[in-house]
């Protein structure tokens, strides 16, 4: 697991920089910052960071977060996590780059990343509120800090620390994203756009796309972030039924409805089940005269 003094965490209970763990018998496993807070990795090689209270947010449960695991792995969104990562590669520089990945998940975005980022091996930071995502997250991506913390609280992270921010299907925190961006840094968002799934959602009950959705995120973006491109990305999809349920137990349908709720509605399906992916990638850049 790795932890240097190059890396930029922020301890979430008085914010000062963790102090290096250099040859300390726990180095790696151990963060320790100059007020002697200390926090130990789980043994999947996580860090939970949330203190006290915690967080008001529901997380992904542990079922939720298995069918996420298993639609991504088979390579259904792989056209999404490779646009992503080449919207974030081509702007690192080649020393001393660093990436956040908020709302890591299972954090497979981060892989295709980080892999196709190889020649610059950029210090990775993921995020999310699940410690069950966090598990396979650490898994996965080792070479990363792996963090359980609430997206909605200031990050644990230094100013003006990363060179992208990445943030797929998760919450949005923009004050605090142009904080932790370095001034030629990018911002990557992924939202879905009208009739995302919609075959899909009309057989499971999925939630669909609310309306002025895209209106909303303009606006809170506007006082922090300049748009620099938008571009849409379709990808059709051919699935078996039990692909199809995960599909839609893995996303905010998971929290109101059971698997099997979604399973027994698709019980009887022809495959392939077919749906199509309604994507959009917008990359900002840090606004030249951020808000106060």
């Amino acid at each position: 697991m790795p932890f240097a003094p190059h890396l930029s965490l922020l301890c979430p209970v008085c914010r000062q920089p963790f102090e290096p763990s250099g040859a300390h018998p726990q180095a790696g496993k151990r963060l320790v910052c100059p007020a002697g807070h200390s926090f130990d990795a789980a043994r999947q090689g996580y860090f939970n960071f949330l203190v006290g209270k915690g967080t008001a947010f529901e997380a992904d449960s542990a079922a939720m977060v298995e069918a996420r695991h298993s639609f991504l792995a088979a390579g259904h969104y792989l056209p999404l996590a490779t646009a992503v990562a080449a919207a974030v590669v081509r702007v690192l520089p080649a020393t001393g780059a660093a990436v956040l990945d908020s709302g890591t998940g299972t954090g497979q975005y981060l892989r295709v990343l980080l892999d196709q980022a190889a020649a610059t091996a950029p210090a990775a930071y993921g995020l999310d509120i699940s410690k069950y995502a966090l598990r396979r997250a650490a898994r996965l991506n080792p070479e990363a800090m792996n963090l359980v913390w609430d997206i909605w609280q200031p990050l644990p992270l230094a100013t003006d620390s990363v060179d992208a921010v990445t943030v797929v299907f998760a919450p949005r925190n923009p004050a605090e994203f142009a904080r932790v961006l370095r001034p030629a840094g990018r911002l990557v968002v992924v939202t879905p756009r009208s009739g995302h799934l919609a075959e899909l959602a009309a057989r499971t009950g999925m939630l669909a796309i609310e309306e002025g959705k895209d209106a909303r995120l303009a606006a809170a973006m506007a006082s922090h972030f300049d748009l620099e491109s938008s571009s849409d990305i379709d990808i059709p999809l051919s699935l078996t039924v039990s692909q199809a349920t995960d599909l839609a137990f893995m996303g905010p349908a998971g929290h109101h409805l059971g698997r099997e709720a979604i399973a027994g509605r698709l019980a009887g399906s022809r495959e392939p089940v077919t749906a199509e992916a309604r994507l959009k990638l917008l990359v900002f850049t840090p606004a030249q005269t951020p808000a106060e």
